[in-house]
């Protein structure tokens, strides 16, 4: 996987993405809902760059984020009326007493959260290697969370990341505009990420 190009000719990796986190409906009169079919086709697309980061060391971080953004999906369609938005499947779902979704959307948020961290740091210092954004944004983010045997296994991930350049290269041949829709991208992500945070940390969203 991490020898197919990840972009069209002439075009960048996020033209292949099926969704763009920018594409991803918020609704302000209703809590800042954010629609959850939409808001998963745009995490799905997130996971290739793991793809593109072409360390198998990745698997695993791509393999949680995927095995969440399914136990969220699976809650959707079970009960689809009732999951039109990520926070009304939350509400929903706890008020049944079970949170398998709910805690998916957590570590989701999570991953989300860390992704986020690591390439805005990169994008932000031209001049720093992907290994140190990412393993700085782990410490802020997943860290903390993962027990004894969970973080030897993620911070080879972060040990594991391309060089810098040859990362943005796989992103597309016109660097100028990768570094526009990669900031683009970012701030759609960032935005979406905060909403849901601030959400799932109230207090009747605990289990």
């Amino acid at each position: 996987m991490a020898q197919t190009q990840a972009y069209p000719p002439g075009g960048t990796f996020f033209d292949n993405a099926k969704r763009s986190f920018a594409n991803v409906p918020i609704n302000n009169s209703k809590d800042n809902a954010i629609a959850t079919t939409e808001f998963l086709e745009a995490a799905e697309s997130l996971t290739r760059l793991f793809d593109v980061l072409g360390s198998v060391a990745f698997k695993p971080v791509s393999n949680d984020m995927t095995g969440n953004i399914k136990k969220v999906r699976d809650r959707q369609l079970q009960a689809p009326m009732e999951s039109e938005s990520l926070q009304e499947l939350v509400q929903n779902e706890l008020k049944t007493k079970k949170h398998v979704a709910t805690e998916g959307l957590v570590w989701l948020t999570r991953g989300l959260d860390f992704t986020a961290q690591a390439l805005r740091k990169n994008l932000t210092n031209p001049n720093e290697e992907l290994s140190v954004s990412f393993r700085d944004a782990y410490g802020n983010t997943l860290k903390q969370f993962h027990g004894m045997l969970i973080k030897p296994i993620f911070s080879a991930a972060m040990s594991a990341t391309p060089y810098r350049k040859d990362f943005y290269a796989k992103l597309g041949d016109d660097q100028t505009r990768v570094n526009k829709e990669l900031g683009d991208w970012l701030t759609a992500l960032e935005e979406r990420v905060n909403i849901l945070k601030e959400f799932l940390g109230r207090k009747e969203n605990k289990w």
